[in-house]
């Protein structure tokens, strides 16, 4: 497939099933990551591989997280969080590395991070992998931070959750340009 197909043709993929990239292609998809816009070359991302036994940890994580933030969170919404990192077979985690720096300001660090997801995505599309961009209120709980391992000064961009497309791509409506490119005179 070439480039410009691949662009317009991605889509989210929320059914995912084993298998899943191989270390050789994540080398190829994190390498394509790295490709990101990249002001002052901070490298301001990094990524976190979430699989095999680890995904059911991440679970647990998930539901100790949830009765933190409501101690009133019932058995069933608990085993629901355990549950979400089981829907694909690998969960990258992109963080967000913010730097204080005199010139480059957050939101360019953390947009920097958001385009090595989309590059991560597109790579894993191009290798005949499917993916998902998650987010959700673990993405945004100090205790998920916590447990896996971010610094003060990082935080989570998405869970990217990567596998095989388990099922037919769902058809992406045609957008008419119109509707958001409008020139400035």
């Amino acid at each position: 497939m070439d480039a410009l197909t691949l662009l317009k043709s991605r889509n989210s993929a929320a059914k995912l099933c084993a298998p899943a990239p191989n270390d050789t292609e994540l080398q190829d998809i994190f390498a394509a990551a790295s490709r990101a816009p990249d002001h002052g070359r901070l490298r301001p991302w990094r990524f976190l591989l979430i699989r095999g036994e680890a995904l059911s940890a991440l679970g647990d994580v998930f539901a100790k997280a949830a009765m933190e933030r409501d101690p009133a969170v019932t058995e069933a919404d608990c085993q629901r969080f355990r549950m979400q990192p089981l829907r694909a077979p690998l969960i990258v985690v992109v963080i967000a590395r913010i730097e204080d720096h005199p010139k480059i300001p957050v939101i360019e660090q953390q947009l920097s991070a958001a385009c090595a997801a989309h590059g991560a995505l597109l790579a894993a599309e191009a290798l005949g992998y499917a993916g998902i961009w998650r987010t959700g209120v673990n993405a945004f709980d100090p205790n998920v931070h916590k447990a896996l391992g971010l610094e003060r000064s990082e935080e989570i961009s998405g869970f990217l959750y990567i596998g095989s497309r388990d099922g037919q791509a769902k058809p992406l409506p045609v957008l008419e340009m119109s509707d958001f490119v409008k020139e400035w005179r």
